[in-house]
């Protein structure tokens, strides 16, 4: 087995078994530092104890690399397969060709926008929306202006075949970056709605954009009309083609549970349906976002859904399977689900609303 392949698998799924993001960062730092050796010249650090001693090599990396090498699958990587079972993409999960909420370093995320790209291949998607955070969501890191300016330039050139170079973002720029990633990523980005309602970045910006999620982050406890309110205004905004996350609320996991913000539904999803904006079903384990029954308005309402990871670690991928079983268990149809569609046709759905 390749010992950066089994270090990457390993850290994929952890990142799927939700586990420390520190503990799945390191067997990707692992992986960063033997990439650039030969086997020839890892077995040789193997076998004299200079890989033991080399930064970024910790005693679990090590066994991983060492069973690789010999051959055999590592007894790390074996336990986290027993664990994650079997995820073969079948059903709706098959029919997915798209995500369009995840993140990178440049914002709350754990890798680069190469690592993201390489892990979506590896999912089976045809394309991604990297969509990190704006402004005003600081304690993420939100992108200013200049930052998502600076950004589209690398996504061009990664989407160009020409890496990351230049990029002034979070680890050195990963040389594997380079050549073709196997998936077309979508620029984007997850505007907070603000408080009035309005989006946290400049029109002009989020006119260049592929995809814009439209998503609630603060005064999550703000009364029924004003919250109702609040959305409307981001729904009928001309970039807005998802609605993240709608009601915000956490049902498990590390940060904690919160209870589900409180609008009008009916009047949400109405909206959502008039202004062709897709309510997006969150896949991510803890969020399970929005609850069976909203699920169940807004397909009454005739809207129609994106399924997205939320992604903000390369594993988080596989959180898509979790977001396609809850669709199909509340009976929408593939055609109404844009992250079905191929880019060329999702893209042209999204821009139109703008001209």
């Amino acid at each position: 087995m390749d010992p950066v392949q089994a270090l990457e698998e390993t850290a994929t799924l952890l990142e799927v078994q939700l586990a420390s993001p520190f503990k799945a960062k390191a067997f990707r730092r692992a992986a960063g530092v033997i990439g650039p050796w030969s086997e020839d010249e890892l077995r040789a650090r193997a076998a004299d104890g200079r890989l033991k001693r080399t930064p970024g090599i910790g005693d679990s990396s090590f066994g991983v690399i060492v069973d690789a090498l010999d051959g055999r699958v590592p007894t790390y990587l074996a336990d986290l397969r027993e664990k994650a079972g079997a995820q073969s993409a079948t059903g709706l999960r098959a029919q997915l060709r798209g995500d369009l909420h995840a993140h990178s370093d440049w914002s709350d995320g754990t890798t680069s926008i190469a690592a993201m790209a390489r892990a979506a291949a590896s999912a089976g998607l045809a394309y991604f929306a990297l969509t990190d955070h704006s402004p005003s969501l600081r304690v993420a890191n939100g992108l200013s202006p200049e930052r998502l300016e600076s950004q589209l330039d690398i996504v061009a050139a990664l989407n160009a075949g020409l890496g990351e170079s230049g990029r002034g973002e979070g680890d050195e720029p990963d040389p594997r970056s380079r050549g073709d990633l196997g998936v077309r990523i979508l620029t984007g980005i997850e505007v907070d709605i603000l408080e009035d309602g309005t989006l946290d970045q400049r029109p002009d910006l989020l006119e260049r954009l592929d995809i814009v999620v439209a998503s609630v982050h603060s005064k999550l406890r703000a009364p029924r009309d004003e919250m109702t309110k609040r959305m409307l205004r981001a729904i009928r905004d001309p970039h807005t083609n998802v609605l993240g996350h709608c009601t915000g609320r956490l049902v498990k996991g590390s940060r904690g549970t919160r209870p589900q913000s409180e609008f009008d539904h009916e009047a949400v999803f109405a909206a959502c349906a008039e202004y062709d904006v897709a309510v997006e079903i969150n896949s991510r384990p803890e969020r399970e976002d929005p609850p069976d029954e909203l699920i169940a308005m807004a397909l009454d309402a005739g809207c129609r859904f994106s399924i997205d990871s939320d992604g903000h670690a390369p594993g988080h991928f596989g959180f898509l399977a979790l977001g396609a079983a809850r669709a199909e268990a509340a009976g929408i149809p593939p055609e109404r689900i844009i992250t079905t569609w191929d880019a060329d046709r999702l893209v042209e759905w999204a821009g139109a609303k703008t001209r």
